[in-house]
Formats: C-alpha cells, structure tokens, sequence
C-alpha cells in the first residue's frame, strides 16, 4: 500500500471577507457549506485596481453584495468560471449586472450532473467560451486556461505565471478527492487531467473549495496513485465475481460511512467505464449503477 493522500483541512476566512492570499490572489468564501462544498465556494480576485474574479459563486445575493463592497474602488474588468456546477457560476449573471465586466469561461454542457454531484446552471450564457491555451492579459498579470476535464467534461483551470500559481477549481482539492461521477464525470479525462498538471511548474493551487494544495506535484502523483489502486481493487473484485457495484463498494469501501454510499457507487461506475474502455470488463447491457459486470 502506497503512502496515504496528505490531506487538508485547514481553511481560514468567513464569509463575506475578502482575505489577502498572496500578492495578487484574495479570496472570499461563499456561506454555502456542505459535504460536497466544506466550508464553502471560494470566490478569487485577481489583481489590484483592476481585477478579475473566478468563480463567482452560488446564486447568493449576500455573497455578491459582500464581494462588491469589498472590492468597492475597483474594477471588475473580467469575470472567469471554472464549471458549471451550480455552486460556482450562477453569481456570475449578478456580478456582470453590477460591473458590466466582461463573463468569460468554460463551455455551457447539457448534462443534468449526476444524482450525487451538484445540478449543472443552464442558465449560463458567458460572452466569450475559453478553450485551452486561451489567455487573459493584463498590464500586470495573466491567466492560461488549462483544459481538465474529468470532474465535469467542461472543467477548466486557470494558471497565475507571475505567481506559479494555479485555480485548480474542483479537479484538484487539498482537503479530499474530487467526485467523478458518472455521466458528466469521467475517470479517462479526470486522470489524463491530472497527468496534464505534472508537466505544469506550479508551486501552489487555489481550489474551489477548502485552502490551498501547497506541495501540487506531490499531492497530484498521490492521487494518481490512489485513483490507480482503486481502479486495481476493483477489477481484482469483478475476477473474484462480484458482478454488480454493490457488491463491490461493499468489498472496496468496507466500514465507509452509510451516507457515503452513493458517491463510492458513482466513483466505482467512473471507475467501470474506464475498465470497459480498456477492454478489461464487459457488462451484461448498460454501464449503469444497476449494472452487470464480468471480467473481458
């Protein structure tokens, strides 16, 4: 067994406080904790003077009037979304309503999300879609896009040059594992994603959710290595003929907390439709959570 994920926890701020990270990154929290959020959504402002903000957050009237006060004397000249779950890119419309900045981001899907994951805003219209390598320059720092799909098949991060900085959104999260969940999310773009990001210089990320991934090479190849074990038990589990994923999240996640259930079901369903892709398992009729599987 290889060394455990170091994990984080640690957060601080409130919401509606806008808190100095480093010299051109502050941070607000979003009042929407939960088991899928912790703490909250972390809004960014990017910049002094004239700013960006990335991922806005949550439809939050409270949220977006504490961002304008704080940043009251600036500008927001740009406004960037990572996805399109529906904690991140809702405040978006508000935002660009009070400050005529210009709404940029990642694509619209129509993917409804999955039952265990956050419901996607199809409200979400930006002004111009970034693809990966597009830029946005400003007299004194830029954004790159980084296409990384696999928590969302829209998923987009954003790197910080002048900082060796990256906006990870929720591909990559200090204090747990990303949900990749089945049909939106999916398991070959989520680990080609995270393989992408080892050949980046990065010395810190800023998530969407939960305080920063400080040593990113390192927590990255973890959670490649984790990814890779599970996918391992997993397919040890359908040789030794569990044939449905019930049967397996008892085997793999024995002692997981009740509750967590569905999402281990979902993860073992991203997890299978990569197998299938491989060639390694076949499944009697749909990939689906009531599926049948069998070794190829």
């Amino acid at each position: 067994m290889t060394d455990p994920i170091p994990f984080d926890r640690s957060f601080f701020g409130t919401p509606g406080e806008l808190i100095h990270l480093s010299p051109l990154v502050r941070r607000m929290v979003a009042g929407n904790p939960g088991p899928m959020t912790l703490v909250g959504t972390c809004t960014y402002v990017v910049g002094q003077g004239e700013v960006a903000v990335i991922d806005p957050g949550p439809d939050n009237k409270e949220h977006v009037a504490a961002l304008l006060a704080a940043l009251s004397g600036e500008t927001v000249a740009t406004i960037l979304v990572t996805h399109t779950h529906k904690d991140h890119s809702p405040a978006a419309r508000e935002l660009k309503a009070a400050t005529g900045a210009r709404f940029c981001g990642c694509a619209p899907t129509r993917s409804s999300g999955s039952p265990i994951d956050a419901a996607h805003d199809f409200e979400y219209a930006p002004d111009a879609v970034l693809y990966d390598g597009d830029a946005i320059e400003t007299k004194k720092f830029s954004l790159l896009c980084v296409a990384t799909p696999g928590h969302t098949r829209n998923h987009l991060a954003f790197a910080l040059p002048q900082e060796s900085a990256l906006f990870s959104g929720d591909h990559v999260m200090a204090w747990s594992t990303s949900v990749v969940a089945p049909p939106d999310g999916a398991m070959r773009d989520y680990m080609a994603s995270l393989e992408k990001l080892l050949a980046g210089d990065e010395r810190i990320y800023w998530p969407g959710h939960g305080g920063p991934v400080k040593e990113p090479q390192r927590f990255v190849h973890a959670l490649i290595r984790h990814r890779r074990e599970r996918e391992k038990a997993i397919l040890s589990r359908i040789k030794a003929g569990d044939s449905t994923i019930a049967a397996i999240v008892a085997h793999v996640y024995a002692g997981l907390d009740p509750t967590l259930t569905p999402a281990a079901a979902y993860s073992v369903l991203a997890h299978i439709e990569d197998l299938v892709e491989q060639g390694l398992v076949k499944t009697e009729g749909a990939i689906a959570i009531g599926g049948a599987f069998r070794p190829a």
